[in-house]
């Protein structure tokens, strides 16, 4: 069974943290309905959906993965580098709780955002950001090193996680969009992209991504590898410097 972790838009979206990007206007009703739209693909994919409690008074609390990543069968939560999402994490913690899964916490000084962890097989890179420090890195890497995972930091200075230059393809390929990647030599296979929305896929099953709608090119490259690709707007949560791995996430029992 694969489970899916999300929380709806909050009213204030809008006010979310930017570090990257200039404000602009977000429509708080096509945000809703967009979200609406990439979890029922979800549904259609078969996927349990868990809604984690409404958190309104957390403008940024729709990108869900910042706050709990799974590695197998045990969730680490995390603690968010930037203060105005902290209060995220005690909502997050009672939806794995009823949820019944197991997990484990970052404690200060470290701090970690969900988007600075990227999974390729038993490899974890974190990236080293204005979110997520060198602490958390190392009570990450104690806790993984054990279970099996090999944990390698990236520095990132030109995107706000590592995850908005960089995710992995099915068979563990990197992919990126070059002006975005610090260094593209970490990683041992990597594909550049033409677009910087075509950055960021969701693998649904070993053939199939779920990605923006806004990267066409990216999408026929994908197509052109043999893999089925479907396509969502998130226009709204990329004005937050969000993308489609922000809004859930994936438990794989």
């Amino acid at each position: 069974m694969s489970r899916l972790l999300v929380r709806r838009p909050s009213p204030r979206l809008a006010e979310g943290e930017l570090t990257h990007y200039e404000r602009v206007p977000v429509d708080p009703e096509l945000a809703q309905r967009q979200w609406e739209q990439y979890v029922d693909v979800y549904r259609e994919h078969g996927w349990d959906v868990i809604e984690i409690d409404a958190a309104d008074e957390h403008a940024d609390g729709v990108f869900v993965e910042d706050t709990v990543i799974m590695f197998g069968d045990l969730a680490v939560l995390s603690r968010p580098g930037a203060d105005s999402r902290r209060g995220e994490i005690e909502t997050t913690r009672a939806a794995l709780e009823r949820a019944g899964i197991p997990y484990v916490a970052i404690e200060a000084p470290g701090t970690l955002d969900g988007g600075d962890v990227l999974k390729v097989g038993t490899t974890v890179y974190v990236g080293l950001t204005l979110r997520s420090n060198a602490e958390g890195f190392a009570q990450l890497q104690s806790l993984l090193t054990p279970r099996g995972w090999t944990v390698i930091s990236v520095p990132v200075t030109k995107v706000l996680h590592l995850k908005s230059g960089v995710t992995a393809l099915p068979d563990g390929t990197v992919i990126g969009y070059p002006p975005l990647v610090d260094d593209t030599s970490v990683y041992p296979a990597f594909l550049p992209v033409p677009e910087e929305h075509g950055t960021a896929v969701v693998v649904l099953d070993d053939d199939t991504v779920l990605m923006s709608a806004g990267a066409p090119q990216s999408a026929q490259l994908f197509r052109d590898r043999g893999l089925t690709v479907i396509e969502t707007p998130i226009t709204e949560f990329e004005k937050l410097e969000g993308c489609v791995t922000c809004l859930s996430v994936r438990i794989r029992d």
